[in-house]
């Protein structure tokens, strides 16, 4: 079994994680699912500013995609609001979303005991905070969509079903 270890990068330069826990050197040794969410953003953009560490702008990306519904498209524009974000960056980051949408298998995934949802949320456990997810099924349990409501605290996530049905409604 793999051992999965988490590095908060944004308190740190890629220079001072230790080379066989950096992203690129993790990737090569223990494979692309040995990576949180942040580490494999962070690959995908390359390179910070001199303003903000690409483990920031990372953070800033998951955001925003924590943030943006999972059935709606993002355009380039929007990344580039992201200070440190340019026209390159910003268009390879859709480029990557949308290879990785048209990827995914037609199918979608039924859910027929719970255990069946922990692949599909499982990149959220190495967040730093709570986050309350929101999943959609069809009548034959078939996934629709999979939403972050809210983010709470390091240990706390506190919520009203009010928020949940919104979120929904939104959408």
């Amino acid at each position: 079994m793999k051992e999965y270890t988490y590095t908060p990068m944004s308190i740190q330069s890629i220079k001072e994680i230790p080379l066989n826990q950096r992203p690129r050197e993790k990737l090569q040794n223990l494979g692309p699912t040995a990576l949180s969410d942040i580490e494999l953003v962070t690959l995908l953009l390359g390179s910070g500013t001199t303003k903000v560490s690409v483990s920031q702008l990372a953070e800033k990306v998951l955001g925003l995609l924590d943030s943006t519904p999972s059935d709606t498209l993002l355009c380039p524009r929007e990344i580039q609001k992201i200070e440190g974000i340019g026209s390159a960056k910003a268009t390879l980051l859709c480029a990557a979303l949308e290879l990785g949408r048209r990827r995914l298998p037609s199918k979608r995934k039924q859910i027929i005991y719970p255990a069946d949802i922990y692949p599909l949320i499982r990149h959220y456990g190495d967040r730093p905070q709570e986050h309350f997810l929101c999943i959609s099924l069809n009548g034959a349990h078939e996934v629709l969509s999979i939403n972050v409501v809210t983010i709470g605290l390091v240990n706390i996530c506190p919520i009203h079903p009010r928020d949940v049905l919104t979120s929904h409604l939104i959408q």
